[in-house]
């Protein structure tokens, strides 16, 4: 990076700092009589403290107040029959940095209720709901004024990694090779992404209207989503240049979980284990850098 101006807006956002308010909000999708939950981090002036949420901790101000600024969100869609509290590292670490995450618990498709799984439906549903998400926080009294319209990123693990793809523009296909109905969102102008499950996008076509900057990490031991998913992406997305690609070495595809307790680690619990001599902890303490980097530069960029 050459550009001093660019370098300086980026130290200045770098040196935000706030603690994570969280609030829940219920989200209605009145189109197909579905409700749904979205759990919100924000940057806080209240203090903060760890509790718990099921088996996790996390540090933050439950309905702490809100910070006066103007601040990008950030939506996080999670992995196929996954939680969206998986992502609370990255989630968290953004939030102090003056970043209002969301992070939705897609319908049918999430630990508790799974019948969706497998489903072109799914990805439908998905995508219609990210833009609810942002159509709700944008319209919410608290929020509402907080929020920077222009700059709207989305996170996406495996098959969020999908439906953050076909929300920028993908077009996907079903096994029966139909195209699957999404709904697009040109309001989001970044992504980044967790071992995406790109095989929905095989098509020829189904990139041409992908124009957006997108940081997306593949794991090197990925038996879901090996890497030539990762190369159809980087290979078909007609500006190269929007591509940054990263390879974890050493990395299974669930090494994008945040890690769970210790009561929870056991080889019968598959989403807790990595490959041998992976550090799951030292893992996603680089990785959560590495995001705020990466959309600190892309707010610099848009400045």
């Amino acid at each position: 990076m050459n550009d001093p101006l660019l370098e300086e807006i980026i130290l200045i956002i770098s040196n935000m700092n706030y603690s994570a308010g969280s609030k829940t909000i219920k989200i209605q999708d009145e189109i197909n009589n579905i409700n749904f939950q979205s759990w919100i981090l924000y940057p806080s002036i209240d203090n903060s403290q760890d509790i718990k949420i099921g088996p996790y901790s996390i540090n933050v101000c439950p309905e702490g107040k809100l910070a006066k600024g103007n601040f990008p969100l950030v939506i996080i869609s999670h992995g196929g029959g996954g939680s969206h509290l998986l992502y609370r590292i990255v989630a968290q670490h953004l939030a102090e940095n003056g970043y209002i995450v969301a992070m939705p618990e897609h319908h049918g498709n999430n630990r508790n209720d799974n019948y969706l799984e497998g489903h072109n439906k799914n990805l439908t549903l998905r995508t219609r709901h990210i833009r609810l998400v942002t159509d709700t926080l944008l319209c919410d009294p608290e929020l509402m004024e907080c929020i920077d319209s222009r700059q709207i990123f989305m996170i996406g693990h495996s098959m969020g990694g999908s439906t953050a793809l076909a929300v920028a523009g993908a077009v996907p296909w079903s096994i029966e090779r139909k195209q699957v109905e999404v709904v697009n969102d040109q309001r989001v102008k970044a992504l980044v992404l967790f071992a995406p499950a790109a095989a929905w996008f095989q098509q020829p076509d189904s990139f041409n209207h992908v124009n957006l900057p997108i940081l997306f990490f593949s794991a090197e031991h990925d038996t879901l989503t090996p890497y030539w998913q990762a190369d159809l992406i980087k290979q078909n997305v007609k500006n190269p240049a929007l591509i940054t690609l990263k390879t974890v070495e050493n990395a299974g595809h669930l090494s994008f979980l945040a890690p769970f307790p210790e009561s929870m680690r056991n080889k019968y619990f598959s989403p807790s284990q990595d490959p041998d001599g992976f550090d799951r902890e030292a893992f996603h303490e680089k990785l959560k850098t590495e995001v705020l980097n990466y959309f600190n530069k892309q707010r610099g960029n848009k400045q």
